[in-house]
């Protein structure tokens, strides 16, 4: 029998284990679906399948386009062996058009087109509901410096464009998303690169015609099946084939 493996760290969405070699780990993908700060729970059969496969179809994309990531490769339906890093305590939010808390601070219509892509940060700490934090805090309290942040925006706007492009192409409007960044360290020197994930966990998208919601949003506001969402999400951009179908979701309470 194989030997139990060391879990690190277990999100709302993944579970990370020790790796096979020193600096790396496993991620694992649930199907575990939360929103509003976990308030609303379920398990999406077959979720957790999907998001690894989008998450190496979009990593393997940046890599090809010369953004760094923490992605090494896939090794089954719901793992992947990645690059560990020290995670900056932020998740980074890039908004192209007026959607969720934006919409409601500045009473801006959703689907309102920004005047250019926005970059916002907030702080990750569920217990406090990942509060918006402006760059005068971040750099206050240490969690990067001006030079990290300059670093960081340049990534995240990368990031867009690749992603706008590739989804664009497939039908598909990006609305916002987000991204977290993580430090790694050649000899002394320090380097920020992509980490976490990315799927239609971390972002919205929606369909250019019609405006219909391929992302969490669909759980969210009870919009239909998030597999359903997410499979066509899959079969537009070829990691899945056409004719592929989405599991039933099974609902907890």
């Amino acid at each position: 029998m194989a030997p139990r493996r060391k879990k690190i760290y277990e999100g709302k969405a993944k579970i990370l284990y020790e790796g096979p070699e020193p600096g790396t780990l496993v991620q694992y993908f649930k199907d575990d679906a939360t929103a509003f700060n976990a308030q609303k729970k379920a398990t999406i059969e077959g979720k957790g399948v999907l998001n690894n496969r989008l998450c190496e179809f979009f990593m393997n994309g940046l890599t090809n386009v010369g953004i760094p990531n923490h992605f090494i490769r896939r090794l089954n339906m719901r793992e992947q062996l990645i690059r560990q890093v020290e995670i900056v305590p932020l998740e980074v939010i890039v908004r192209n058009f007026a959607a969720g808390s934006i919409a409601k601070r500045l009473g801006l219509e959703e689907g309102t087109a920004l005047p250019r892509p926005i970059v916002e940060y907030s702080y990750k700490n569920d217990e406090l509901g990942d509060p918006l934090v402006p760059e005068e805090y971040i750099i206050a309290f240490g969690w990067a410096n001006q030079q990290d942040l300059d670093d960081i925006v340049s990534l995240a706007l990368r990031v867009n464009d690749f992603l706008s492009g590739v989804f664009f192409g497939v039908g598909i409007k990006l609305v916002d998303f987000k991204i977290e960044i993580g430090r790694v360290w050649d000899g002394d020197y320090m380097r920020l690169i992509v980490a976490d994930e990315i799927s239609p966990d971390s972002c919205r998208l929606w369909d250019v015609k019609t405006g219909q919601h391929l992302d969490k949003d669909v759980f969210r506001r009870d919009l239909g099946s998030l597999t359903d969402a997410y499979t066509e999400v899959a079969r537009r951009l070829g990691v899945l084939p056409a004719n592929a179908t989405a599991m039933k979701p099974t609902l907890i309470n």
